[in-house]
C-alpha cells in the first residue's frame, strides 16, 4: 500500500491552507475542520481498498519457442479474483504491468484496464500485446503486477500474482523452415553454381542439359528418345548422387575475437558466425553427412557427431544459447582437443578471427591437423579497419591511422595466403556474406573429392 495522487493532492492543499491560515487568522477555522474531516475519509478510503476491494487473477498465453528479432504476440486473461463478490467492490482504477524479461522489447505497459467492461460484460478481459526477444537464451516470466486504485485516490495498493512462463529463444531460422528443398534454400541464400572437379559413382535421376554441364554426362540413349517442341532431340544428363557419410566439426570461438559489434546492423560478429553455422548444419545433415561441433573461450562445449535431420534441433537446443564476451579463447587448445576427440577424417571448420600473431601460435597444431584432416580457417572481415584503410586522410593523425589500418590488413591477407599456399583452406567474408560463402566452400570441398 502506498500514497495516491488524491492522498498528495489533498495534504498539499492542507499544507497551503495553513500557511494562508498563517496570515489570515479567519481561515485557521476551516483548515482545522478541513483537517479532521480528512481523516476518517484517507481512513475509510485505505480500509475499503485494503479489505473490499477484489485482487482479480491474471493467466499468460505465450508460445514456448521464439525467433530471435521476430515479434510474438502474448495474450493476458484478467479475471475476478472471486465472482461471487458484487462489481461495486471492484478497484476503481486498474493499472496492469506484465513482468516481461529485459531480454525482450515492450513499450506497451502499464495498461489501464476498462473497469466497466468488467461490469458490464460479467466476463473475462483479454488484452493482448507485441513482444519482440532481443537475446538468445533462455527466458522467464515471473508473475504479472495489479496497481489497485481506491475510489477517492487516497491509496494505491499493489497486487502480484504468480503467473509464470518459460521457454527459449532460438536465432531466427524462418527461412530454413519456409524452403521446400535444398535447392530452393540455396537459391535463396545466394549460392552460386559449382562445377564439380569429381562426381559420385550412385546414379541419382536425368534432367535436361545446362550450359556448363560436362559431355560426360549426356546420356545419349535418353537423349535419342527425347525431342524437344522443334523437333529436335533433347539433351539429357545424368546427375550423380554426391558422396555421403562424410564428417563435419565447427570450432565456433566465444571469445574476444568475435566479440564486435557491426556498424551496419549493430549485431555482433558471434550472432553471424552462429547463424552460419547452423545453417551450414542443416546443409550438411541435408546431404547425409554427420555433424559435430564444440565452442571455445568463454563456453566450452562439445557435441558429439550425429547423422540425419533429426540431430539439427539436437544440435540447435544446444548451440542457440551460445554468447561471446571480451575473455581469451585459443584456437590452438581447441584444435588440440579435437585431434584427441576425432577417430576418423573430418572436415575442420574453425570459425574465428585470425590475426598475424596466430602465425606463430598456430604453425606447429597445422601441421598435425592437415596429416590427418581437412581444416578450413574462417575469420570475418573487419569493416571498420577496411574503412580506415580506404579513406582520404585530412591529417597527419587520419594518416597514421590510415597507415596502421592498411598494414594491418595486409598482414592478414599475407597470413592467409601463407596457409593456402601450404595446403590449408581460408575463407574470409563479411557478416552478411558469411553463410552463402560457408555453404558454397563446402559444397566446392564437397564435390572435389578432398575429403
Amino acid at each position: 500500500m502506498k500514497p495516491g495522487p488524491g492522498l498528495i493532492i489533498a495534504a498539499l492543499a492542507w499544507l497551503i491552507t495553513a500557511g494562508a491560515a498563517y496570515f489570515f487568522p479567519f481561515i485557521s477555522i476551516f483548515w482545522i475542520y478541513t483537517g479532521l474531516g480528512l481523516v476518517p475519509l484517507i481512513t475509510m478510503d485505505f480500509l475499503f481498498l485494503k479489505l473490499l476491494t477484489d485482487r482479480l487473477k491474471v493467466s499468460r498465453e505465450i508460445p514456448r519457442s521464439l525467433a530471435q528479432g521476430s515479434s510474438t504476440k502474448v495474450r493476458l486473461t484478467i479475471d475476478r479474483g472471486n465472482p461471487k463478490i458484487e462489481n461495486f467492490v471492484l478497484p476503481f482504477k486498474i493499472r496492469l504491468f506484465d513482468l516481461y524479461p529485459p531480454s525482450m522489447l515492450c513499450t506497451r505497459f502499464p495498461v489501464i484496464l476498462n473497469r466497466r467492461l468488467f461490469i458490464k460484460t460479467g466476463k473475462a478481459l483479454i488484452f493482448e500485446y507485441t513482444l519482440t526477444p532481443q537475446e538468445r537464451g533462455p527466458w522467464f516470466f515471473p508473475g504479472t503486477e495489479f496497481l489497485l486504485s481506491s475510489p477517492l485516490r487516497f491509496w494505491d495498493l499493489k497486487v502480484f500474482h504468480r503467473c509464470e512462463s518459460w521457454g527459449k529463444t532460438f536465432p531466427d531460422f524462418n527461412k530454413i523452415k519456409a524452403g521446400a528443398d535444398l535447392r530452393f534454400l540455396l537459391e535463396k541464400t545466394g549460392v552460386k553454381k559449382i562445377r564439380r572437379r569429381g562426381q559420385g559413382m550412385e546414379f541419382m535421376s536425368l534432367r535436361d542439359y545446362h550450359d556448363g554441364d560436362a559431355i560426360r554426362d549426356i546420356d545419349w540413349r535418353a537423349t535419342s528418345r527425347r525431342r524437344g517442341m522443334d523437333g529436335y532431340p533433347k539433351f539429357m544428363v545424368r546427375e550423380y548422387q554426391d558422396e555421403q557419410d562424410q564428417q563435419l566439426l565447427f570450432l565456433l570461438d566465444t571469445g574476444y575475437r568475435l566479440h564486435k559489434k557491426e556498424s551496419e546492423n549493430g549485431r555482433m560478429q558471434f550472432d553471424s558466425a552462429l547463424e552460419a553455422t547452423l545453417l551450414l548444419s542443416w546443409v550438411s545433415l541435408k546431404h547425409g553427412d554427420s555433424v559435430a561441433a564444440a565452442s571455445f573461450g568463454n563456453t566450452s562445449r562439445w557435441f558429439l557427431p550425429r547423422k540425419g535431420m533429426s540431430a539439427f534441433p539436437l544440435l540447435m537446443n544446444g548451440l542457440y544459447d551460445l554468447k561471446s564476451s571480451a575473455s581469451p579463447s585459443s584456437p590452438f587448445a581447441c584444435l588440440e582437443e579435437a585431434l584427441g576427440r576425432l577417430t576418423r577424417r573430418t572436415f575442420i571448420i574453425l570459425i574465428s578471427n585470425f590475426r598475424e600473431e596466430d602465425r606463430e601460435s598456430l604453425s606447429w597444431i597445422l601441421e598435425r591437423v592437415e596429416k590427418r584432416h581437412l581444416l578450413l580457417l574462417v575469420s570475418l572481415k573487419e569493416k571498420d579497419a577496411e574503412d580506415l584503410a580506404s579513406r582520404t586522410p585530412l591529417n597527419m593523425g587520419e594518416a597514421l591511422e590510415t597507415a596502421a589500418a592498411f598494414s594491418y590488413l595486409k598482414s592478414r591477407r599475407e597470413l592467409y595466403q601463407t596457409w593456402e599456399h601450404s595446403g590449408l583452406l581460408t575463407l574470409e567474408a563479411s557478416s552478411q556474406e558469411l553463410s552463402p560463402a560457408l555453404i558454397n566452400r563446402y559444397l566446392e570441398v564437397k564435390r572435389s573429392g578432398r575429403l
